[in-house]
């Protein structure tokens, strides 16, 4: 926002002097009344994008401190101090903890499912 020279109220109050060979001042009123339409529609979006982006923030960060209480991994921080990491790093620990996961569950549904036959094996590699 710290780029933008003219509000739509500036736009609206901003008047022009008429000069004998000037333009039509009903199309400038016109094309000025459009652009003030878009200065509103463009306004809204970016609100709502804004509180969008602060809805995810906020989201992320429960969502961190939930893995950090399960897995009892580090939590990242967001913020504007801390940029957002690429999306590969990003999803890196959280699908080896998820894979991590699935495969303790594998390990428990063969032992439930096999029982002793697994106990009795001297291959116990698959342990966790």
């Amino acid at each position: 926002m710290e780029n933008i020279n003219y509000t739509p109220k500036d736009i609206l109050q901003k008047e022009f002097r008429q000069k004998m060979r000037g333009y039509d001042p009903n199309d400038v009123d016109s094309f000025l009344d459009n652009i003030i339409k878009d200065y509103e529609a463009f306004n809204k979006q970016l609100q709502e994008l804004s509180d969008e982006n602060d809805r995810l923030k906020v989201q992320v960060d429960e969502l961190n401190k939930q893995l950090a209480v399960s897995g009892n991994q580090p939590m990242p921080t967001t913020g504007a101090a801390n940029p957002t990491p690429s999306r590969q790093t990003a999803s890196q620990p959280m699908s080896s903890a998820t894979n991590m996961d699935i495969l303790k569950r594998l390990s428990n549904l063969e032992r439930r499912v096999f029982g002793s036959q697994l106990d009795s094996g001297s291959n116990e590699s698959h342990r966790l």
